[in-house]
This record gives C-alpha cells, sequence and structure tokens, in this order.
C-alpha cells in the first residue's frame, strides 16, 4: 500500500530534502526514522528538492509500506524518533499509483525578508535594513505573470527538459518589520524563487526598473538576473493535490 506523510522542517542543520552522498539530508533522516519504527527499509519519494538552508512549512512525500499502519500510532512514534527540526503532522493511505511529486498541482513558497535588525529572526529572514520600494517591487510582480520561461532565474547547468513554468500568483506584503514574498506556481526551477528575490531587491533599492525585468527574462540568461537570495529566508508553505488522491481508512 502506498502512503503520504506530511511532515515540516527547519532546513537551517540539513542539506536540503533530497539524499546526498556526503551531507545530511530531510530525506535520510526521514526514512532512517520510518524503516526503524515498521523495522523493513523504507525509501521516500518527496513532492521537490529544496536547497540547504530553505525551510519546509509544508512538505509531502510517498512510501511504500506492506503491511497496515492503521494500529500503529505513527505520527506520535515519527515524533518522538526524529530531532526537533522535523515534525510530522499525518501519514494516510493514497491511491497506489498517486505520486508526491508528480501529481502536485501548485506549489507556495514565502520569501521572508526583516526591515530591522532582529537577532531572533537572524536565522530565518533575510535582514535588509536599507529602504526598499514595495510599489516597485509588486509591479514587477505582474510582469513575471505574464511568462512562461523563466531559464534567467535558474541555477546553471541544471539538466531539466523545460523552462517553463505557470507561475499562478507573486506579490509582496508588508506585516510589521517583515516583507513576505508569495509565488504559486506547478512547478520551480532549481534556485528560481531565490533569484527572482535577488533581482526583486534590486527593483526594490532603486538599482533597477519593474520594466527592466522583461529584458532580463527574455535574455534567458542567469548572469541577468539579480543574485540568489540567502536560503534561510526562503519557505515551502503549502502544496496542493487533487482531493480524491487521499483515501479514508
Amino acid at each position: 500500500m502506498r502512503y503520504f506523510i506530511e511532515f515540516s522542517y527547519n532546513g537551517k542543520a540539513y542539506h536540503g530534502w533530497q539524499n546526498q552522498p556526503n551531507a545530511i539530508s530531510v530525506q535520510e533522516v526521514l526514512e532512517k526514522a520510518l524503516s526503524t519504527i515498521l523495522k523493513t527499509e523504507i525509501s521516500t519519494m518527496g513532492a521537490g528538492r529544496t536547497d540547504a538552508g530553505v525551510h519546509a512549512a509544508q512538505m509531502f512525500a510517498h512510501f511504500d509500506f506492506k503491511g497496515d499502519i492503521a494500529s500503529i500510532d505513527l505520527v506520535y512514534r515519527l515524533n518522538s524518533f526524529l530531532p526537533h527540526d522535523i515534525a510530522v503532522s499525518e501519514v494516510f493511505q493514497v491511491d497506489a499509483e498517486a505520486h508526491a511529486r508528480f501529481h502536485a498541482l501548485r506549489r507556495t513558497y514565502h520569501y521572508k525578508i526583516s526591515t530591522s535588525k532582529n537577532v531572533f529572526d537572524y536565522d530565518f529572514t533575510y535582514q535588509v535594513q536599507l529602504s526598499l520600494d514595495l510599489e516597485a517591487m509588486n509591479e514587477a510582480c505582474k510582469i513575471l505573470l505574464e511568462y512562461k520561461d523563466f531559464q534567467c532565474f535558474s541555477k546553471s547547468n541544471t539538466d531539466v527538459k523545460t523552462y517553463n513554468c505557470d507561475i499562478k500568483d507573486a506579490y509582496w506584503t508588508k506585516s510589521s518589520n517583515q516583507l513576505i514574498f508569495t509565488i504559486t506556481a506547478d512547478r520551480f526551477l532549481r534556485n528560481m524563487v531565490r533569484a527572482i528575490v535577488g533581482t526583486m531587491i534590486n527593483i526594490g533599492l532603486g538599482k533597477q526598473k519593474p520594466e527592466d525585468l522583461r529584458k532580463i527574462i527574455t535574455s534567458k540568461n542567469r548572469s541577468e538576473a539579480g543574485f540568489s537570495a540567502p536560503a534561510h529566508g526562503l519557505y515551502l508553505v503549502e502544496i496542493e493535490y487533487p482531493e480524491r488522491i487521499k483515501i479514508d481508512i
């Protein structure tokens, strides 16, 4: 039977979600916990990758297990076994063909910027104490929605079949001393959100105009876009699946 597991993690201590040969990953720690509790080797498939240091408020993965987990309080046992920076919220049975990555309809990220020095937010937001023009940054967001090919924001030498992404929504909001960038799309390229944020910061600082974004996107050249914003300000916050994917047990 196939199961989906919903969880969250603080990415500070991990080299991203996906297993790495010489670095600790969230996937490695989660698979070890599942394998220990279920007493068999468990492999997981995540909904996508997150880079080293990126956080996830909501992440999904699927795994196959021949036994019945209905009688096991798996969420409680996993949370007791896992370290403090990974938390499981639900495990549920899905259709045998359900796929955590390929069946995701859309994903939403937040990027958080602190506009004043805050010692408690230091590891979880990018601190920019210079004044940023939020109106100009939101003008640039509207331009993003006009395009599909975002090769200019992709990590160089990435092996992908297409650079097309369908961005559903993108906007900046202000909350107290934080600026929060929200972006939703069907898929994202490696480093894409952080590259967009770096470009938006340049626009917010007046180094570039919102209209300059058109030239950047059509260039398909990563060097034309802005810097890659630090990973610790980025959060995967929501993944949406078809309702029919879940089986009531």
